[in-house]
């Protein structure tokens, strides 16, 4: 039974991807960049987490479709960052990875939250 936001597992797989990741850009120079991939990979969780706290489905299912927005626009910028060769991420395809695994485990709640709630 989910009783808290915390128990979600797309919650806790976006809240450890954010926390890797804003460990290993702490000391890079590149702001603009290092700073936007936090910012989106911040706000994943915390779009599940406010979403789930809004007691309404249809408002935790439009901050789930932010949260997968997030996650979009992070594994853009993860992209961009390899491409170009901007920033050193260690498991920078990890990440990306993790990304896609994160999207799917939002878009299978969406559609649970949809037909049984």
């Amino acid at each position: 039974m989910i009783k808290r936001f915390e128990d979600l597992d797309v919650w806790q797989e976006g809240f450890k991807l954010s926390v890797v990741l804003c460990r290993e850009l702490r000391d890079s120079r590149n702001f603009g960049l290092r700073d936007q991939i936090q910012r989106s990979a911040i706000s994943m969780p915390s779009n599940i987490a406010e979403g789930f706290e809004r007691k309404s489905n249809k408002e935790f299912i439009q901050y789930l479709h932010i949260a997968q927005g997030s996650c979009a626009e992070l594994r853009t910028q993860l992209m961009i960052a390899k491409e170009a060769q901007l920033i050193e991420l260690r498991n920078i395809d990890e990440s990306i990875e993790r990304t896609c695994k994160i999207s799917a485990m939002l878009h299978k709640l969406i559609q649970t939250r949809k037909t049984k709630f």
